[in-house]
């Protein structure tokens, strides 16, 4: 691990970089919630349908627990409630693999999907309310991803 960088002293809050991401996440979350409260789902709810979602699923298995949780950096023992969740709301449907009992698929079901349609890319949202372009918006999502993939490595 690399030495700190030595400081004159502490930063002003507004001045550090994770209370600024901590900030903004808390502001997303705000501008994502009444758009989510309408369709009865919560931010983490949604997150799973659109890792769903991206998986196209033509082959009609779904994705892992394990999968999910790896897709969101999450563990999978966080996404098992969500999945149950989701399922108890007609949204998605959980099924043990055949071949390992251990493993637990997901898939959307019509519901979901619809449900999914209502919701779509919340991404232009934050384009109106920040006031930055998209293209602004993707830069910084790039280096917040670039952050994020050092961080993990580290």
């Amino acid at each position: 691990m690399e030495d700190a960088i030595p400081l004159s002293g502490p930063l002003p809050l507004d001045e550090q970089l994770c209370f600024s991401l901590y900030a903004a996440t808390i502001a997303i979350n705000r501008a994502y919630k009444p758009v989510l409260d309408r369709l009865g789902i919560t931010y983490p709810q949604f997150l799973v349908l659109q890792t769903l979602n991206e998986a196209g699923d033509e082959e009609g298995t779904g994705r892992s627990i394990g999968a999910i949780a790896e897709r969101l950096a999450l563990e999978p023992s966080t996404i098992t409630p969500l999945a149950k969740r989701l399922e108890a709301a007609g949204l998605v449907t959980r099924v043990r693999n055949p071949a390992d009992e251990r493993q637990v698929h997901v898939r959307l079901t019509e519901t979901g999907k619809a449900r999914w349609a209502e919701t779509g890319c919340l991404a232009p949202l934050i384009v109106a309310r920040s006031g930055m372009t998209p293209e602004r918006l993707a830069a910084l999502n790039a280096e917040v991803s670039a952050l994020r993939r050092g961080l993990a490595a580290a």
